[in-house]
């Protein structure tokens, strides 16, 4: 069986380095905030392009501590609203909501599948304070059009980088684009911990203190307590392993790309509907998504021919049980994307050959 994702086989490959990692950690005797996470937030935020990359538990904390950064600092206020891509996960539009903020659901592009710049000037309001994109499926969803309705309407621009880590927007990588960034390292992430993780990045000192400060309990320093915080702290042995891990980054992505571009050249059946071409260096591909009116049919298929596949997602955010103040909006694109999309395996593991023989069971397939 290919698997859609071979976690084992991708850590194998790092199992040496990441082993005198966590021995390095469990010798040190410190196990929170201490010298390992120092220095992973300083090799990612290089990486990254940023000045600040402060470490926290997850992705979704990592949005939060962004928004309820921004009202602690008077940026944004209870209530005000947040445009929101209508396809994307469910966590975006959580942390939205648990800060206290109105999410807005924003249609994606046919093509791109990423939010659609005229679909958010439809949608904003004099309520509307910030736009946050994400680069879903690891494909950039920056466009100087989005800076510049930002600029426009004075809005703040945060991203959600939990499936892009490493891709570009010409010299500056997602991350870096907006006031500030979320990132997530969950274990299945092109950049993944062993367990959970999550950091922001920002150029803005302040934000990045009450980030900080936000996520040690709202404690600037031991026993002092500014705001009304949370435990949301990187801990030691994902930061020692993430930096192990932050070496090999681009090399992996490269191989993601390869895989791509030959799904992208030799997929040929006219019952798919393959990703549009992204410019260079601006999908790193952390999922290969298709489209098909048949995926459910077309999955079984590929499985009964031992290839393992995903559905990201089966439901969208504005029919989930969880939103029901949502279930009456009319988001027709995202729906055929959420009843059409098939992930196909993609990782730094999966071959060539393992690629083509996916490819040639897609081309043999008729629904």
């Amino acid at each position: 069986m290919i698997k859609f994702l071979d976690l084992k086989k991708i850590n194998q490959l790092h199992s040496q380095e990441i082993s005198e990692a966590i021995r390095r950690v469990i010798s040190s005797g410190q196990y929170i905030l201490g010298g390992e996470v120092l220095d992973f937030e300083k090799e990612y935020a290089d990486y990254i392009g940023t000045t600040f990359a402060v470490g926290c538990a997850n992705g979704l904390d990592a949005i939060y501590l962004i928004l309820r950064a921004y009202i602690e600092l008077g940026r944004l206020a209870p209530g005000d609203e947040v445009i929101v891509p209508a396809n994307t996960y469910i966590a975006t539009i959580n942390a939205v909501i648990q800060a206290g903020l109105k999410p807005v659901p924003v249609e994606p592009d046919a093509t791109t599948l990423q939010i659609s710049p005229d679909e958010i000037r439809k949608s904003i309001t004099p309520q509307t304070k910030a736009l946050l994109i994400v680069h879903l499926y690891g494909r950039c969803a920056f466009s100087q059009e989005l800076a510049d309705i930002c600029n426009e309407h004075n809005l703040l621009l945060i991203e959600d980088n939990a499936q892009a880590h490493g891709c570009r927007f010409g010299a500056k990588r997602t991350g870096s684009l907006g006031n500030a960034a979320a990132h997530s390292f969950y274990p299945g992430k092109n950049l993944g911990a062993l367990g959970d993780a999550g950091a922001v990045t920002t150029d803005d000192a302040e934000l990045a203190q009450t980030v900080r400060t936000l996520a040690n309990y709202g404690s600037p320093e031991k026993y002092i307590f500014d705001y009304i915080g949370r435990n949301s702290r990187l801990d030691e042995m994902q930061a020692a392993i993430l930096s192990v891990k932050l070496r090999y980054l681009d090399k992996e992505n490269k191989r993601r790309t390869e895989i791509a571009d030959i799904y992208n050249r030799g997929i040929c059946n006219p019952e798919i509907t393959l990703p549009s071409p992204s410019p260079e260096e601006q999908n790193v591909y952390h999922i290969y998504p298709i489209l098909t009116p048949k995926r459910n049919r077309l999955q079984e298929y590929l499985y009964a021919n031992g290839v393992q596949t995903l559905i990201h997602y089966p439901v969208p955010p504005h029919r989930q049980k969880a939103l029901p103040q949502w279930h009456t909006l009319s988001l027709p694109v995202t729906e055929f994307i959420h009843n059409s999309e098939l992930s196909l395996p993609i990782s730094p593991v999966l071959t060539p050959c393992e690629a083509e023989y996916i490819v040639k069971l897609i081309n043999e397939w008729h629904s």
